[in-house]
């Protein structure tokens, strides 16, 4: 006779390190897919390391909660069941990219439509608001989660378990160990957990291009063309380019980039390091016409960073990982060309438990989840260095893409 789907974790232990899109993702997943009512619901601990307060409100940014395909968060938010609470702490948009060159003449635009019956294309909601919607759900669920504790390291025990260290009230001497069946990590880029299995997986790889910005407010409202869509702006031939990303209609994030040598990542400036930032973002793209300038010097100080564009491919499980999987930036790490990292962190999390619930077998879970993240994130991945490519071109390159986006101009004009 074959065993129900998910009898493998019925009544098990699992411990799902870091609280974050992924981890939340996961735990509200499995809660809801775990539909059997003659096998044990599987015990579920979720460590994150921050404080709730703190995990919440830790960043300032505006996300775009895509819907264009089937791939996207979007379609994991509605899989949680959470879209009307999505919906009424965000705003709808058409996810229209724009391409403007330097003196804002319009080049180019991308113009998804909204898979299924998902409202938009994309949803604009802020971390915070999206974090904490997420949190109040896996807080009226069994899942258990321990604040201010963190998954430190792990290892195999003969028995097939999995032996985790915890740091118990970070910052203090409190530590124990606690035995698990599955071990979910998804403590983020730096991920404790890959340090402990995967320890030749830790190093991020440059991908050739450094961006300088920060967010920028405007009392009134934000200067046009860049008011509303996400947006490019092209130097014509020089290899510079910005993104533009709005937030609400008084504050936008943008980010200048140029190839070079790999920089430093830094936050945190100085007022002198603020001023020479400012100054080397006017002197680099001198041919950005306004509201370039305006953008640069409303900048809010605290917000100004230098971010070299670091990546890392997604990895597959196998056997040597028995027990363990890792989802979101635990498993792969996206360059800021590319703003997908929540994204693919939402559907991560639905895939896996998904899988779990699903299959009759960790190692066929994995399998299947693998089939689908890792097509997922290479997908995105390829994209991102066509961005960097297209975005820095110069020479017979700037040229193509230019009368590329002309004839696709005149095809829209037609259409």
């Amino acid at each position: 006779m074959t065993a129900p789907p998910g009898q493998f974790l019925a009544g098990k232990r699992i411990i799902v390190a870091g609280a974050g899109f992924a981890g939340l993702a996961f735990v509200l997943a499995l809660d809801q897919l775990w539909q059997s009512s003659t096998l044990d619901r599987p015990e579920v601990l979720l460590y994150e390391e921050n404080g709730r307060d703190e995990s919440i409100q830790n960043d300032p940014y505006t996300l775009c909660i895509n819907g264009a395909s089937r791939d996207d968060g979007l379609v994991a938010i509605q899989q949680l069941g959470l879209l009307d609470a999505i919906r009424e702490h965000s705003t709808l948009n058409g996810g229209d990219i724009r391409v403007w060159s330097d003196n804002w003449k319009w080049l180019s635009s991308i113009n998804p439509t909204a898979y299924g019956n998902l409202p938009a294309a994309t949803m604009r909601i802020t971390r915070q608001n999206l974090k904490r919607i997420l949190v109040e759900k896996v807080e009226h669920t069994r899942t258990i989660i321990r604040w201010g504790s963190a998954c430190t390291s792990a290892e195999h025990l003969p028995s097939g378990k999995i032996r985790v260290s915890l740091s118990e009230d970070v910052g203090s001497s409190n530590s124990s160990t606690l035995e698990c069946d599955l071990l979910v990590a998804a403590d983020g880029a730096n991920s404790r957990i890959r340090a402990c299995f995967r320890p030749n997986d830790m190093t991020t790889h440059y991908a050739g291009a450094t961006q300088v910005g920060g967010i920028s407010h405007f009392p009134e409202s934000l200067p046009r063309p860049i008011d509303q869509d996400f947006s490019l702006q092209m130097s014509s031939g020089e290899g510079v380019c910005c993104i533009y990303h709005p937030f609400d209609s008084k504050t936008i994030d943008w980010a200048l980039s140029t190839r070079g040598p790999e920089r430093e990542a830094k936050t945190n400036l100085s007022v002198e390091e603020f001023k020479e930032l400012k100054q080397e973002a006017l002197q680099t793209a001198s041919m950005f016409q306004e509201p370039f300038k305006s953008v640069v010097e409303a900048t809010i100080p605290s917000t100004a960073f230098i971010r070299p564009a670091k990546e890392k491919p997604a990895f597959q499980h196998d056997y040597r990982l028995n027990g363990v999987m890792f989802i979101g930036d635990a498993n792969h790490i996206l360059s800021p060309f590319e703003f997908l990292g929540a994204n693919l962190a939402l559907k991560d999390g639905w895939d896996l438990a998904e899988q779990i619930c699903s299959n009759i077998s960790l190692d066929t879970a994995a399998a299947c989840y693998d089939r689908l993240s890792i097509p997922r994130f290479q997908h995105v991945f390829n994209f991102s260095h066509e961005r960097i490519n297209f975005g820095h071109c110069t020479g017979s390159k700037w040229m193509f893409y230019k009368y590329g986006m002309a004839a696709q101009r005149a095809l829209k004009k037609v259409h």
